[in-house]
């Protein structure tokens, strides 16, 4: 009789396995409701859009012209520098349209509402047209001003 008692208990032994499996999909239910869930994003859309009214996009103070004779421009460094509001609002900087990157020859500095491109060594190659592009959300506005490298007569 005891023989018998090891095959009566391996059904047994059987059904909690199968009882363990079924709650998995339940599982994955749950898993695949935390993404949803996730859903408590919109909410926090309004008020950013709202600011976005509330706060006038502008150049406080605009980019001036630079103007350098080559013979005390050479070496030295120009600064373009722009004030904007609100200091939320990104800046980004061209020269005669293309984007500038920053570098060991182009840095950019960014405190607060004021805002600098600083040209370290000016070449006359570094003459052209300089424009700061601010942007906070859609809308965009930018600043334009020139460096002129004048060569000796």
């Amino acid at each position: 009789s005891e023989a018998k008692t090891p095959k009566e208990e391996t059904p047994k032994g059987i059904s909690p396995v199968k009882a363990k499996k079924t709650p998995s999909p339940a599982d994955a239910e749950r898993r695949k409701l935390r993404p949803g869930s996730g859903g408590e994003k919109p909410p926090e859309e309004p008020p950013f859009t709202y600011q976005l009214k509330a706060v006038p996009l502008k150049f406080v103070k605009e980019m001036k012209d630079i103007v350098l004779t080559e013979a005390e421009s050479v070496g030295s460094s120009a600064i373009f520098e722009v004030l904007i509001s609100p200091s939320t609002a990104i800046t980004s900087w061209m020269k005669d349209g293309s984007n500038i990157r920053e570098s060991p020859k182009h840095k950019f500095i960014a405190d607060g509402k004021d805002r600098k491109l600083h040209i370290i060594d000016v070449q006359l190659s570094d003459a052209g047209e300089y424009t700061c592009v601010l942007r906070l959300g859609n809308k965009e506005k930018t600043s334009t001003a020139k460096l002129i490298v004048e060569g000796i007569p």
